[in-house]
């Protein structure tokens, strides 16, 4: 039989191709790039029950279609090709592990962002996203898939900007949306110095894991809220250690497979708006 033809270096080969298919999809998850094979999958799908069916005319213009990929997308999606180039100049593309300095990165831009509220006695309220989803919280506000950095969380939760009342929801790779209202606590026995950014940041802690960072415009403090409850004012240090506990946290649910199946729903139901 021919399974048992079989050289070593062809389960090498397998293993190699394997392995590169992986990588190239992990940088491609989370760009336009899958929009792109959302609509490859369902023009071959067409054209499989069109060979199926012995459609010729359609056959042949889903095949001239296929063929135009080959010179369009180069075009189209450039900046992602460039992308992958320089992470595989820089031989990010053969880690298997996290990339240290993007997760240093991240815990300084956010913790920059908060101490710069607390400076300026700017009220802002971060959640970070772990193990349990918060669909039902962003689902409705601003999607915005964005790069975590000081100066788009400051322009955020500057006073007077349509989104400043809200509070930013993120995970550990990037701001999901903004403009997000959490349930409150009901909790009675709360300090009466706790606003409604507060109540807010206690509410989501107790309906999921996640972590809740507050700046208090009215004292200049910053606290973070987990499973219900506060900590005590956190000094820069202490602020700076959770978001890189945060951004190192190995999740369950930060794995590729779960990043690229929760891709592709949001992707077969429309877009990021609609999930």
């Amino acid at each position: 039989m021919a399974f048992f033809d079989l050289r070593w270096q062809d389960f090498l080969d397998i293993l190699i191709v394997a392995f590169l298919i992986y990588r190239v999809l992990m940088l491609l998850v989370g760009t336009r790039a899958m929009q792109l094979l959302r609509g490859v999958l369902i023009i071959g799908f067409i054209g499989a029950v069109a060979n199926i069916l012995e459609l010729r005319s359609l056959s042949w213009i889903i095949g001239k279609m296929l063929g135009a990929f080959i010179i369009v997308v180069p075009v189209l999606f450039q900046p992602e090709l460039r992308h992958m180039l320089e992470e595989l100049g820089k031989g990010h593309l053969w880690k298997v592990g996290r990339n240290e300095e993007d997760i240093d990165l991240r815990a300084d831009q956010l913790s920059k962002a908060l101490t710069y509220c607390q400076s300026q006695r700017i009220g802002a309220l971060c959640v970070l996203q772990r193990d349990t989803s918060l669909k039902e919280v962003w689902r409705t506000a601003v999607m915005l898939k964005a790069d975590i950095t000081e100066e788009l969380l400051i322009s955020i939760f500057w006073p007077g900007t349509p989104l400043h009342d809200g509070a930013v929801v993120m995970d550990q790779q990037s701001i999901v949306a903004a403009g997000c209202y959490l349930p409150l606590t009901e909790k009675t026995d709360i300090s009466r110095w706790y606003g409604t950014r507060h109540r807010a940041a206690l509410g989501v802690t107790e309906m999921s894991d996640a972590i809740a960072l507050v700046v208090s415009e009215e004292r200049g403090e910053i606290t973070a809220a987990v499973g219900g409850h506060f900590s005590k004012p956190l000094s820069e240090a202490q602020l700076k250690k959770i978001c890189s506990h945060y951004f190192s946290f190995e999740s369950k649910e930060t794995n590729f497979m779960d990043r690229l199946r929760e891709e592709i729903q949001q992707q077969w139901a429309g877009g990021d708006k609609n999930v």
